[in-house]
Order: C-alpha cells, then sequence, then structure tokens
C-alpha cells in the first residue's frame, strides 16, 4: 500500500503553478507534502517566492481524486513512486536544481552502478551505429548502466547493444506509463524491463507525448549521469539540448566528430567547436575518459592514427608544440603565449582534436596527448 505522502505528493504537483522547483519550497517550508496541502493556501507567505496566485490551486478535490486514481493505477502497473524531498530518486540527479519531484519507476535501478547517458538523432547512420556498437564492444567487461530516451535511430542502438552485451540499461520517457511511444519500441521496452533494466518518467499516465515534453526529459538523461556522449545530430537537435543540460549541470559531455559536410554530424562538431563537448578521437581514449579499463585487446581505436603519418601545418604544430610546453594551459593564456587570437587558434584547436593530438578540458583548458 502506497502511504499518504505519496498521494498529496501528486495532487501538489498536478497543480497548474507547482512545478518542480515550487514544489521543493513547499515542503522545505512545511516538512511534508501533507503538511504543504493542508496549509500552502492559507500560510504561503512564509515560503519566498510564493505567491497567493501560486496556491490557488492547492486543496482542490479534484486533485487529491487524480491523485488516488493514479496511485491505483501505479498499483495496478507495478510502478514505483519516488519522491526527491525523501532521496527517493537517483543521487546525481537530486543534486539538479530542477529535479523532478516525483520520479515514476518500472523495473530495478542499481544507484550504486556508474552511469553513462548516450544520445543521438532519430536517422542514424551507419558510422554512428560502428561506433555504439564498439564502445559497448570496449566496456563489456565494465559494470554501469546505460541512458538513453527510448526513440528511434541512435537511442534504440543504445538500448538493443545494451541488452546484447548484458548492460543493464534505463529508458527515459516522455509521457506517462498509459502507453508507450513511438509504438515500435514496446517490445523493446518490455525486454528492458525482462533483462533487468528500468523505464522511468516524471510525468503521470495523463501525459502524452507532447513536443515539450522531450525537452523538458532530456534534462534527466543528462542530470542522472556523470557524462554524457553524443553520437550523432544535426543543428538544433533535440540531443544538442541533453548536451546544454549535461553543461548546466557541469558533467562531462563528449561528442562523436564527423565530415562538416554529414547533417547528422554537423551538430557534433558545433558542441566540439564551442568547446561544449570533448572531441572523441579514439574509443580508448574515451574509455580512459569514463575511468574504464578494459583488457586491451577489446579497445579498438574508432580513428587509428600513426605519429609518423601525421603532417601538421605550420599554425598546428605552432598550436600543438605550445600546448604540449603548457599541459592544460587555457585558450586565453595560449593566445598570449604563442600571441595569435583566440577566435583564429579555436579552430585549429578543433583540428588537433580531429587529429588525436590534442583533448579539451572544461574551462576550455587543453592538454596534449
Amino acid at each position: 500500500m502506497i502511504s499518504e505522502e505519496y498521494l498529496y505528493a501528486i495532487a501538489l504537483r498536478e497543480c497548474g503553478l507547482i512545478g518542480d522547483i515550487n514544489f521543493h519550497k513547499l515542503v522545505r517550508t512545511f516538512g511534508s507534502t501533507e503538511e504543504a496541502w493542508k496549509k500552502a493556501k492559507k500560510e504561503y507567505g512564509k515560503t519566498d517566492g510564493i505567491g497567493r496566485k501560486t496556491v490557488a490551486d492547492i486543496g482542490k478535490e479534484e486533485y487529491l481524486k487524480f491523485a488516488e486514481k493514479e496511485i491505483k493505477f501505479c498499483e495496478k502497473n507495478n510502478i514505483q513512486i519516488r519522491l526527491r524531498y525523501l532521496n527517493e530518486i537517483p543521487r546525481l540527479l537530486h543534486e539538479c536544481d530542477d529535479a523532478p519531484a516525483i520520479l515514476y519507476q518500472k523495473g530495478n535501478f542499481d544507484d550504486s552502478l556508474q552511469k553513462i547517458s548516450i544520445v543521438g538523432t532519430r536517422n542514424m547512420t551507419s558510422y554512428g551505429k560502428q561506433f555504439i556498437g564498439e564502445f559497448f564492444e570496449a566496456t563489456q567487461s565494465s559494470k554501469y548502466i546505460s541512458i538513453s530516451g527510448l526513440a528511434l535511430g541512435v537511442d534504440k542502438e543504445v538500448h538493443e547493444q545494451s541488452i546484447q552485451y548484458k548492460v543493464p540499461t534505463t529508458a527515459v520517457l516522455a509521457h506517462g506509463f498509459h502507453m508507450l511511444y513511438p509504438s515500435k519500441n514496446k517490445k523493446l521496452s518490455e525486454k528492458i524491463l525482462e533483462e533487468g533494466g528500468t523505464l522511468l518518467t516524471e510525468f503521470n499516465s495523463s501525459r502524452k507525448p507532447d513536443r515539450e515534453n522531450f525537452i523538458q526529459r532530456n534534462r534527466i538523461i543528462a542530470g542522472i549521469s556523470p557524462s554524457t556522449i553524443v553520437v550523432e545530430t544535426g543543428f538544433g537537435g533535440g540531443s544538442v539540448s541533453t548536451a546544454s543540460f549535461a553543461n548546466d549541470y557541469n558533467r562531462e559531455v563528449f561528442a562523436l566528430p564527423g565530415k562538416i559536410t554529414d547533417p547528422y554530424s554537423q551538430g557534433c562538431n558545433q558542441l566540439i567547436f564551442q568547446n561544449k563537448a570533448a572531441a572523441i578521437s579514439t574509443i580508448k581514449d574515451l574509455t580512459d575518459s569514463l575511468g574504464f579499463n578494459p583488457s586491451k585487446e577489446k579497445v579498438a581505436e574508432l580513428f587509428p592514427y600513426s605519429e609518423i603519418n601525421i603532417q601538421l601545418t605550420g599554425i598546428q604544430e605552432t598550436v600543438y608544440l605550445a600546448i604540449k610546453a603548457n599541459p592544460q594551459v587555457s585558450l586565453d593564456d595560449l593566445a598570449q603565449i604563442i600571441s595569435v587570437s583566440s577566435y583564429k587558434i579555436l579552430p585549429v584547436i578543433l583540428e588537433l582534436e580531429l587529429l588525436g593530438k590534442v583533448k579539451s578540458f572544461s574551462g576550455r583548458q587543453f592538454t596534449a596527448i
């Protein structure tokens, strides 16, 4: 039997102007969802930033009836209700200021395991598919959970490869558990649960997969993991928003670079160019950055290169030698060292990253490889 605290939580979150942030403000003020439900409408002045209009819906009987119906639905369908303020949602997600007040969960989620979010376009190419396959092959001896969004394309491939390599996988949905979108992935969602994975959503059973829900969903994918990998995406693709959330949460972001003429590499290249993601040069470099230590025979380089075969241009050589002589040098300091404007240096650094000669860190810092 689900306790009344969850009943009041669902009712409170259903109120028109009570989003995740206002929800947490009220619970912090009144100590529980039940107390917030019973007192906030009259005593809203106790909570900073909460006005009369914000609490107007609190206490309405229709929201309690909705919550009762929702709890019955969850009990019938083996759905667990997780409340953030009771520390029931994943730890890293809990740290995000705009984390969901409520998470609905099907299946098992071992929060002690490392988590890697992997996202990308629905229009995956053979290049993206090859990368995903090689990544899972290289990390099959590591213990972690893969996170994605159960969309077609990259997401689907991530979940399927996870199942193939016995990696627990979590799908974050953009709708409630009354349906499965896209319907083509219904069997895949069932397989995820059968193989010990998880389905998560912040949306109750009344919520359809509306367009805005997908962006909202992406913040969970970014917030639940310390690292996000963007495989392929176009300019302005949904995965760019996931990377932006990950940057806001101060998480690592990696992007798979590609030809500037390939439409679904352009978003990745842009993230790298804008220093919002580190370029993936080899699978080994990526797994090292993630803290994995797979056996050498299973680590194949995605972009094999030989020091002898790389011929740097004059400006590339200048920038590379300066970075080599000054490990983790900042962009501004580098510009001063070689007397070249920073906007002229950035494209050269991107070229060196693609050649596997340079690695970028947060804060626009660089080191030679």
